[in-house]
């Protein structure tokens, strides 16, 4: 025998609206055990005795002939699993003792002695399978609750450890940029400035021979000067000025300069400081990321015009990026690339909003937006 499609619908309609009832019933039962979970044992004890009694009672006033004996059950369940296993026997027995009474005080006759004890020991048999299963399913949600715990646990340690792991990467990186910038710095640069004075002097004594050479020495020290301070720039670039307290536009400011120079661009900083934020690594994040913005807008966007604006309001300080370039590709946030992901990293490290998009006249705007709380609990921390 098949079943038709519609009738094979029907059934599974049927069987998720079994599913959703029993849902809605279940939600509430676990709200009200859960509440049931915080009184001390002292009042759920006596609690139970009193439902017991209270059914007997109902059981005995809607007379023999209504089967009252599965509403015993909720006091059995209650002194389970919230007593104990031997309190849940107990009231069983008082269960059962109190079904039997009630029946025999309303009427309810037997022919010999051996029916109503018969009855009360399948009774009894059946409610002590009861308490099993439900110490088993007791025992068996606490062992599942542990685990939850125990693997919340592992998992909270596990991305602190990420997190950490990340960090210690990114300063990582920061060091070994610094590093490069220096030796950029003291090793290439005095090295390039040792050639260059060289050089002048050989075209000094060229020229004081009448030697045509002398020009073409000239021009070759003009291109050791630019190269020294295209490395001067590019030092500057790995290694800034270490943050300080209120000097933030300064470096702003410097970073601009720096990127109309070496990208031949313009590259202008508008904005102001107000001194409140007081964290140097937070800071360094936001120059890092403004940096990586002006980067990928000249590298990505081809842009001509950079704009680096500071706005330091009452209730947030934030840093805008902004560029006339192609704008975000349409796989920018997917791809492969790892600068905008830093960036959002860097910006997640301190507690800011990160957020790029492109323009719709063209260019793309990075806004990198660090709550008011953020910078009230640094300021808090320095005074402490």
């Amino acid at each position: 025998m098949r079943l038709a499609p519609a009738e094979i619908h029907r059934a599974g309609l049927n069987f998720l609206g079994l599913v959703f009832i029993l849902y809605k019933i279940t939600e509430p039962m676990n709200v009200l055990i859960q509440q049931l979970a915080q009184l001390p044992k002292r009042f759920i004890a006596p609690g139970c005795i009193v439902i017991v009694t209270l059914v007997g009672l109902v059981d005995y006033v809607t007379g023999y002939e209504t089967f009252f004996f599965i509403f015993y059950l909720l006091a059995v369940f209650l002194a389970v699993w919230f007593v104990g296993v031997s309190y849940g026997v107990l009231l069983s027995a008082l269960s059962v003792t109190a079904w039997i009474s009630s029946n025999i005080a309303a009427g309810k006759q037997y022919s010999t002695y051996f029916i109503p004890i018969w009855n009360a020991l399948i009774m009894l048999a059946f409610y002590l399978v009861v308490v099993g299963l439900l110490a088993k399913l007791k025992t068996f949600n606490r062992e599942l609750e542990v685990r939850v715990k125990q693997r919340t646990k592992s998992l909270a340690k596990e991305v602190r450890e990420r997190i950490r792991l990340q960090q210690e990467l990114l300063e990582t990186g920061e060091r070994e940029q610094r590093r490069i910038g220096r030796d950029l710095h003291d090793g290439l640069c005095q090295h390039l400035t040792g050639t260059a004075l060289a050089g002048h002097l050989l075209s000094q004594k060229l020229a004081e021979k009448f030697l045509p050479e002398s020009a073409e020495a000239g021009r070759l020290v003009e291109l050791v000067e630019e190269g020294i301070e295209l490395t001067r720039t590019l030092s500057r670039g790995l290694s800034p000025p270490e943050m300080q307290v209120g000097r933030l536009a300064d470096s702003f400011q410097e970073l601009a300069t720096s990127a109309s120079t070496r990208f031949k661009l313009e590259c202008r900083f508008e904005g102001h400081e107000t001194g409140r934020l007081q964290d140097a690594k937070v800071a360094t994040h936001l120059y890092r990321i403004a940096q990586e913005a002006v980067t990928n807008a000249f590298c990505h966007g081809k842009a001509k015009h950079i704009n680096i604006d500071l706005d330091a309001r009452d209730e947030k300080f934030v840093l805008t990026v902004t560029d006339d370039g192609a704008g975000l590709p349409e796989n920018a946030r997917t791809g492969a690339g790892m600068g905008l992901r830093i960036m959002a990293y860097r910006a997640d490290l301190i507690g800011a909003v990160f957020n790029i998009e492109r323009l719709p006249g063209g260019g793309t705007r990075v806004t990198c937006a660090l709550p008011a709380i953020i910078i009230a609990c640094e300021i808090h921390a320095e005074k402490s």
